[in-house]
């Protein structure tokens, strides 16, 4: 049975995070710091090149009460293979998962897992009414957002405003559900997902996010060509 605390939030030891952690030795251990006080499971995944694992192992090792685990692996899973591994390593009923770089607080993420008392999904959205960007991207990357928005809108019929944040919750039974069938392992996944999710009948919520923007994005104009093909393929294929 799920545990809920009162005003039906959801009780974070039945809450996973995933963080995929692709050469973030720089900057790794400012976002540990920072979601130190999560009492949920921590799964890092990291399949670059640098001492990111390292850092994180010393952490743990460091923070004992902390559930911390870190996958590492010897060839690039992509952004999408990254969050598939740790979802298949969590046990807990809810999973999420964020960006490394730090973007989102680790309270908005507790807020996005206590809609699951809910709804299916929970993702974050930086151009919803009530959101809050501290930091905002520069005009073309935010004429980039809008534009691959309007794709995925005109391609799979979804109505999110937002689905590329690197802020979001889902039940595990809904990604149960959806998992076997996911094909993008690239930054195009999270669009694969959220239509899977919707063409199985799961109702997966759009919330206004507090984001400050982190830019050391590492998504390229090849990451971009390769996106949209794979969107493409995904759609037509």
């Amino acid at each position: 049975m799920l545990n809920y605390t009162e005003g039906g939030e959801v009780d974070r030891a039945d809450c996973t995070l995933v963080i995929p952690a692709y050469n973030e030795e720089r900057r790794i251990r400012s976002l540990l710091e920072d979601i130190s006080g999560f009492a949920g499971d921590l799964i890092f995944v990291c399949d670059g090149t640098d001492a990111t694992p390292t850092v994180i192992g010393a952490f743990a090792t460091a923070h004992p009460s902390l559930s911390i685990r870190c996958l590492t692996f010897p060839a690039r899973l992509g952004k999408g293979g990254g969050v598939v591994a740790g979802v298949r390593e969590a046990s807990t009923p809810y999973v999420g998962y964020m960006d490394a770089d730090g973007s989102t607080s680790l309270w908005e993420m507790e807020r996005l897992f206590d809609r699951l008392a809910n709804a299916d999904g929970a993702i974050g959205s930086r151009w919803l009414p009530g959101s809050v960007l501290t930091v905002r991207q520069g005009l073309r990357r935010r004429a980039e957002s809008r534009f691959f928005n309007l794709l995925v809108r005109l391609l799979f019929g979804l109505d999110y405003r937002d689905t590329q944040c690197g802020a979001k919750a889902f039940r595990r039974e809904a990604l149960d559900r959806v998992l076997p069938s996911i094909r993008s392992t690239g930054f195009e996944f999270d669009v694969e997902l959220l239509w899977r999710l919707r063409r199985s009948g799961c109702r997966v919520e759009e919330v206004p996010i507090t984001w400050e923007n982190r830019d050391e994005s590492k998504v390229g104009a090849s990451d971009a060509k390769e996106m949209l093909l794979g969107m493409i393929r995904l759609r037509f294929g």
